[in-house]
């Protein structure tokens, strides 16, 4: 009863942080784009459409996690924690460096990585649903949509939102966040596939038929090698 009670405490816990630090991301997404509508003439067609694909995933992201289910299994001790709390908030520290003056051209390739990246990632959440986590959790097996594709979508569609980010702010310490940044989301790739495979002994099967982040160019030839 000790056990059941301890859980239920840690779960919300984890909740009412998540929802006030992704509430307070909303906040400062939604005073931007208020900001952009108070000033028509320097609205940018594609400044606007990042903007509002970012307050959709951010809103997104709240919702799930109020209504998630409950976990069937965790990653014990401090690291997965860690692993999964850098590799979300240390892309942030991004958009604290003075932007650079890269050009129409380039400014337009990131603004264009940004919108992408944010529409692919809502598309991949929605297809999640229930299931998102943020630390490294099991709570049901995803294997269809995009997760048929690769096994860690959301971190790629995200990672092309943080490339054009850094593209925005470009500089030696932005590529330097965006690496070490990649690494934490490796880690925690590692982490929740352990989580996984302990509570889903169908995963390793789905994890042999399914590339990790980058999406096999010949599906069929590959699969017919994997089942060999």
């Amino acid at each position: 009863m000790n056990s059941a009670r301890a859980s239920y405490i840690a779960d919300f816990a984890g909740r009412a942080t998540l929802v006030a630090f992704f509430g307070f991301l909303t906040t400062n997404k939604i005073m931007g784009v208020m900001r952009m509508l108070q000033t028509p003439e320097d609205i940018r067609f594609l400044d606007f459409a990042a903007n509002l694909a970012g307050l959709a995933f951010v809103m997104l992201v709240v919702g799930m996690t109020i209504v998630r289910l409950k976990p069937l299994r965790s990653a014990e001790g401090v690291e997965p924690r860690l692993s999964a709390l850098v590799g979300t908030g240390l892309s942030m520290g991004i958009i604290a460096l003075p932007q650079a003056d890269i050009g129409v051209a380039l400014h337009i390739t990131a603004l264009v990585l940004i919108l992408v990246g944010w529409i692919l990632s809502v598309y991949v959440l929605l297809w999640l649903g229930r299931a998102f986590s943020i630390m490294a959790q099991a709570r049901r097996l995803v294997s269809g949509g995009p997760y048929a594709i690769v096994r860690h979508p959301l971190y790629l569609c995200e990672e092309f939102a943080v490339l054009g980010i850094v593209i925005t702010h470009l500089s030696i310490e932005a590529v330097l966040i965006m690496v070490v940044q990649w690494l934490f989301q490796l880690r925690r790739m590692a982490n929740e596939e352990k989580v996984l495979r302990e509570a889903f002994p169908e995963y390793e099967a789905y994890a042999k038929g399914t590339p990790k982040v980058i999406p096999r160019l010949f599906p069929k030839l590959s699969l017919g090698h994997a089942q060999s």
